[in-house]
This record gives structure tokens, C-alpha cells and sequence, in this order.
């Protein structure tokens, strides 16, 4: 069902947790202490479909369940479709695994030269320093390692990974993720951070992290401040739906553009969450107000478990097809399949194009109206004189 946007709306507050000191509620240790981890806490809020039942029954085998309590605010528990709700409360399609389903879908694993690094692109690495998160999405790409449910023995070794970077000069882009690299205590991350600087050759630092989505309260002004220190240090958040845009996050999202630090948002395309133009335009323009620059929207990836989540590529290129034109080009992130198996990511784009020959390219706009523009140059008349001589 499409969203309707109110434009004034941005959750706030407390929602069930109106009794807890604001002092407790904004502390992100509280936070992640008093998640909800278990079926009897999930059903002292809620009333549970039998299809979530068995899935919460699934998920030690699979992904454990895990959310904060700022996200769990924004369920509605009255809808079983509720965008928000289908993300994070497993269901029994996670049991269901499809031939074409792969553990580790994007091949992660051959291209990991040393435990917790990935090196598929030549001049960038994928750092992954915890297997842990605030919640845990339940297409994650990742849920092979994240949450250890699955007994994969991920264990992160740094300084190995600091080594590889040192030695190898052609990475000067390091991406750090996880799990959520945001998990981490200010003391270690300001130590990757710092001696990713150290290393000359390194250009550019990111991180992947959807903590400001789950725990707006992470981002503290001591963590704003070892950005300061480290940066420019850019950063890619997770919003999927306008329900996640809530006035903690845009406040997150302010603190964090004051220190210097870039934001994009990368979305997953999934079946019943953001599935439609509509929801998908309301979702861009509210992460331009929070000063973040929509930058991916994925097909999903092929993991384990996650047909139930899975959108045709067609309906994908349809809502891009329905940005263009309709909005401004800053809101229209770049539609990809990250080719499974470790091909990497593959731009896909609406066709505008219809011919192109030795003479002409000939496309169509937004609004399907036909255009040419001319590759050859074909003098007629002469508007410039040349300069006399004397």
C-alpha cells in the first residue's frame, strides 16, 4: 500500500517508554540494553500473527532477533504489513531457503585476504569490525556473520587488516561496516580511525551504518567530535521507509553534517515496504530535509531466506522511471544489483535510449516524448569574420 506523506509529521517522543527518565532514553547504552530480544517481550506490546511466531521461533538458527527500543516505537502493532514491522519481527519465509539462494551471496569470502577484510575493487577495501547491531534487518545481507546465530565464527582481526591496508598502496578508499562499525566504543573506533589517517596512501574513509536509523542517541557530540578530528569522514545511512525519518534522526543527521561528515542514504528495495513510487518519492524528499543525499537503492541480495522480501527488477526501474522528471535529480539515487557472487555493483537504468547511429543519439524524456541530438557537425554558414591582415 503506497504512504501517504504528512509533510509536518516526524515521530517524536517516547512513544512506550513514557515512563523511563529522558536522562535513561537518550543514553544509547539503555538503548541497547533494554532492546527486545524475545518472544515474551515482544508479546507484552503486541499481539503476534502465527506466521511471526514461527518466525521469532526460526530466528536463533538464522538471524537473531534484536530491536531498540526508539525503533520499535515506530511500529504499528495494529498492522501486520506494517512497513516497519516487517523489517525487523522475523517470519516464517526466513525458513524457506530458494535454489537460487546463496550464504554468502556477494562472495565476500574469497575476496577477504586476511579475517574481515574484503578486497574485490582495486583501489578499496570493506573493513568489517563486529558482527553486532542496534537491530537486525531481516533481509541482512550479512546475516550468514551478523548475530552469530548461525555459528559462522566471525572474528575481525585489525590489526591484520590495518597491516594489509599499510602494505598494499592501490587502497585508498576503506569502507569500515559490519555489523554496525557505530557498535563500537569511541575509544576504539577513534583508534581505527587514527591510524587509517596515519596511512598516506589512504584517501578516503567511509562508513555503512544504519545506528542513526536504530539509535539517533549514538550519535553523541564526543562521537561528532572524533569525526571532526579524523575527517572528512563519510558516511552511508539506511533509511528504507518515511516512518524511519523520525525528528531523532534528523537531529542525528544535523549533528553529524556539522562535523563535516557527507551523508547518503542507501535503501533495499523490498516487497511490501517500499515497493511503489509513491512511498519511494515521500521516502527521497524527507531525506533531503534530513541533509542526506539519496545515493543507493539495491536489489536485493540473493541471501538465504529472503524470497518472501524479494521485488521484480522491472518494478525497481519503474520507480526510478517515476523520479525522474518528478523531482529534483538530487533525489534520485542510483538503482543497482550487486552481481551475486562478487561481481560487484551494477548500475541498472530505465531505457531512454532508443538508437544511437553515427549521426544521432535518439531518446526519450521522463514523459515519453522522443528526441534527438546530433553527433555530426554540418557547417552552413560562416558567423564569425576572420580577423583582416595587414
Amino acid at each position: 500500500m503506497a504512504y501517504t506523506e504528512d509533510r509536518a509529521a516526524w515521530f517524536e517522543g517516547q512513544g512506550l517508554w513514557q515512563h523511563v527518565p529522558a536522562s535513561d532514553w537518550n543514553d544509547w547504552v539503555w538503548q541497547l540494553k533494554n532492546r527486545i530480544t524475545t518472544l515474551d517481550e515482544l508479546e507484552k506490546y503486541m499481539v503476534l500473527t502465527q506466521d511471526e511466531r514461527r518466525g521469532i521461533a526460526f530466528a536463533g538458527h538464522k538471524l537473531s532477533l534484536a530491536i531498540t527500543p526508539h525503533f520499535f516505537n515506530l511500529i504499528d502493532r495494529n498492522n501486520p504489513n506494517c512497513p516497519v514491522r516487517l523489517q525487523v519481527i522475523p517470519r516464517e519465509g526466513e525458513s524457506i531457503i530458494s535454489r537460487e539462494e546463496m550464504l554468502d551471496s556477494l562472495g565476500e569470502d574469497e575476496h577477504s585476504p586476511v579475517p574481515g577484510l574484503v578486497h574485490r575493487y582495486p583501489d578499496r577495501v570493506l573493513f568489517l569490525v563486529t558482527d553486532r547491531c542496534a537491530s537486525y534487518c531481516r533481509y541482512c545481507t550479512r546475516s550468514r556473520l551478523v548475530s552469530n546465530a548461525q555459528d559462522y565464527n566471525f572474528h575481525p582481526e585489525y590489526e591484520q587488516g590495518l597491516r594489509y591496508i599499510e602494505s598494499h598502496p592501490e587502497v585508498r578508499d576503506v569502507l569500515l561496516s559490519g555489523g554496525d562499525p557505530l557498535l563500537l566504543s569511541d575509544k576504539k573506533l577513534e583508534h581505527l580511525l587514527s591510524r587509517l589517517r596515519a596511512i598516506k596512501h589512504v584517501e578516503f574513509i567511509r562508513i555503512g551504518s544504519r545506528i542513526p536509523v536504530f539509535l539517533p542517541q549514538r550519535i553523541t557530540p564526543a562521537l561528532c567530535d572524533i569525526f571532526k578530528k579524523y575527517g572528512p569522514i563519510w558516511m552511508s545511512i539506511h533509511v528504507n521507509h518515511p516512518k524511519e525519518c523520525t525528528a531523532d534522526l534528523r537531529a542525528a543527521c544535523e549533528r553529524l553534517s556539522f562535523a563535516g561528515v557527507p551523508l547518503g542514504n542507501q535503501s533495499v528495495l523490498l516487497r511490501g515496504v517500499n515497493d511503489d513510487a509513491g512511498t519511494m518519492k515521500t521516502l527521497v524528499h524527507r531525506l533531503l530535509q534530513m541533509r542526506v543525499r539519496p545515493y543507493y537503492l539495491y536489489q536485493m541480495d540473493l541471501i538465504t531466506g529472503g524470497s518472501h522480501f524479494k521485488v521484480d527488477v522491472r518494478k525497481g526501474l519503474e520507480i526510478i522511471h517515476a523520479l525522474r522528471g518528478h523531482t529534483t535529480g538530487y533525489a534520485i539515487p542510483q538503482y543497482v544489483i550487486d552481481a551475486p557472487g562478487g561481481g560487484g555493483k551494477v548500475p541498472i537504468n530505465p531505457d531512454y535510449i532508443e538508437k544511437i547511429t553515427d549521426e544521432e543519439v535518439v531518446f526519450k524524456n521522463y514523459e515519453g516524448q522522443t528526441y534527438r541530438y546530433p553527433l555530426t557537425n554540418t557547417p552552413v554558414t560562416r558567423t564569425i569574420k576572420s580577423a583582416s591582415t595587414t
